[in-house]
């Protein structure tokens, strides 16, 4: 503060009382409402850019507007822009939560909100060093880096990488998967507000071309950051090909009742099975070489209960092909708990091989803690087993193709996909209920992770739903088909298989893990050289 601006700051008379906490307090709440509801106008912007809306460009424009909130204040106020940003961003992205309760919904996002409150304070203080728009970008990974997997294995939802799966950033999950998409936007976004600030120190100061240049060269990176990723090659075609077929039997309503009276789900499926069987036998339809059905496609466990065995086996035979059937199966080593299962069920030998979901989802498919929380939170109640983690990945071999399983919220996790297909899944298979939250926009969202899962690894993606979305996409991330939601459907498709990999399943996590830490290492630089340039007190006295 310069000597003329320090002796216009009035002087509290001596004796006079400090103002109150009270006061303080709403002196403070006045000053930062701006920049709060600014914060919360960039949060809802970066909401609007994912599905069920998906306008990606606000995801640039979001990341930009939390740099320039935050960039010069101090760690504490960055954290609160931070907050103020992501609670709105993550009540609009996870309202589907909607259906367990709104508390649920709350909840989640204030639990998450707090590590993009602690990615504010990282911002404010990397701000201060020079190139701070590749720090920041860093920083977002180190975010989604830590909240992909803490607490109970982390809740990827909301990753910048998710609302970039139909942009010009999507083909960089060839060379970096998930976490190089989220960089390129974050780059892109840093670099727009860096150029915003250096176009208001122009406009504020004396022009030249020399003073125009570090803002139109942060603009052009920006741009190349924007296209960059159509220099890069993303495979559309296989090495071969196989006909496949996904039954999408529906249920009788959305919800968490969704299942209805036993054996209703299951009976959609087999009829649906069976009315396919019809059409091949009348030349309608070509016989696939396999069928596909969803997580939860039959509601018994068919080794417990004859007549859902029964049933499967009467739809399996009908359509001659093996059948990728999801079935809810008591764990047979574990009392009490449950295996979420894809099983391989032959019309000649039945069931054979399976793959159980490594990461079940808590608080839905399993209770941390249950005998504390139960007691408080009633609600727990309504899941009364908790489902088993699957412990090797879902390569199976169904028919003629070698395929891998990945069963619903499984696909947001970088590594289960990943190993998937380092484990020699020729195309990827997605079995999901979104029976629960169906019409609430998470079909959608999910259906936007299978694209990028498809680019990342050059694999076409299949997904099997209940209740929609149902869906066929090609190597490159466009949807060939998809069936609509709450109604009966029969995709049948041609996908093409896969043995090379690419860029991204050879570096695997290895890039996540570089940026994360240039991030964190940026922001640890910058508070040390704000201590070394702070001066002693000791000295001054």
């Amino acid at each position: 503060m310069s000597p003329s601006a320090a002796d216009s700051v009035p002087s509290r008379p001596a004796g006079a009382a400090r103002p109150g906490r009270a006061v303080r307090l709403a002196r403070l709440a006045r000053r930062e409402a701006p920049r709060t509801a600014l914060a919360a106008a960039g949060g809802l912007a970066l909401a609007a850019a994912f599905p069920p809306y998906g306008l990606w460009p606000l995801s640039v424009v979001a990341v930009a507007v939390l740099a320039l909130l935050t960039r010069g204040r101090t760690a504490r106020q960055g954290a609160w822009s931070g907050f103020a940003f992501a609670l709105p961003f993550f009540f609009v992205l996870l309202r589907w939560l909607h259906v367990v309760g709104y508390d649920a919904v709350l909840g989640l996002s204030v639990v998450e909100a707090l590590f993009v409150a602690a990615l504010g304070a990282c911002l404010a203080v990397s701000s201060r060093l020079p190139g701070w728009p590749l720090w920041g970008a860093c920083l977002w990974i180190a975010q989604e880096w830590a909240r992909d997997r803490v607490p109970f294995g982390g809740f990827p939802w909301g990753r910048l990488a998710f609302a970039n799966t139909g942009s010009p950033f999507t083909p960089l999950a060839a060379l970096g998967g998930a976490p190089l998409v989220t960089f390129g936007v974050a780059l892109a976004g840093s670099l727009l507000a860096y150029g915003t600030v250096a176009a208001y120190r122009l406009r504020t100061g004396p022009w030249s071309p020399r003073a125009a240049l570090p803002g139109v060269g942060a603009l052009g990176l920006a741009a190349a950051v924007l296209v960059a990723g159509y220099a890069v090659p993303v495979p559309t075609k296989g090495d071969d090909t196989v006909d496949i077929a996904i039954v999408q039997g529906n249920v009788e309503k959305p919800g968490m009742d969704f299942l209805g009276r036993p054996l209703m789900v299951l009976n959609n499926h087999v009829d649906a099975t069976l009315q396919l069987a019809r059409d091949i036998q009348a030349g309608k339809k070509k016989r696939p070489d396999l069928v596909i059905w969803p997580e939860n496609s039959s509601d018994l466990d068919p080794f417990q209960y004859p007549q859902a065995r029964d049933r499967i086996e009467e739809a399996v035979r009908a359509v001659g092909v093996p059948v990728l059937v999801g079935a809810l199966i008591d764990h047979p080593g574990k009392q009490g708990y449950i295996d979420n299962k894809g099983i391989v069920w032959d019309p000649k030998t039945g069931p054979g091989a399976s793959y159980a979901k490594q990461h079940p989802v808590p608080f839905g498919e399993y209770v941390p803690f249950r005998d504390q929380l139960s007691k408080v939170i009633t609600r727990l109640q309504r899941v009364p087993r908790d489902f088993y983690p699957g412990d090797h990945t879902g390569v199976l071999q169904l028919g003629p193709a070698r395929l891998g399983d990945v069963i619903c919220f499984e696909v947001a996790y970088d590594e289960i996909v990943r190993d998937t297909v380092k484990a020699g899944a020729r195309a990827l298979v997605v079995q999901t209920n979104n029976a629960t939250y169906g019409r609430t926009g998470q079909p959608e969202q999910q259906l936007a992770m299978s694209r990028l899962r498809a680019v990342e690894h050059g694999r076409a993606v299949v997904t099997a739903a209940t209740s929609g979305i149902s869906a066929v996409v090609s190597p490159d991330g466009r949807v060939l088909q998809r069936s609509e939601e709450f109604t009966r459907d029969v995709i049948t498709a041609s996908i093409p298989l896969r043995d090379g990999t690419t860029v991204a399943d050879r570096a695997g996590a290895a890039p996540e893990w570089v940026l994360a830490m240039v991030g964190l290492l940026s922001c640890a630089a910058a508070v040390l050289i704000g201590r070394r340039g702070r001066p002693d007190k000791e000295g001054q006295k």
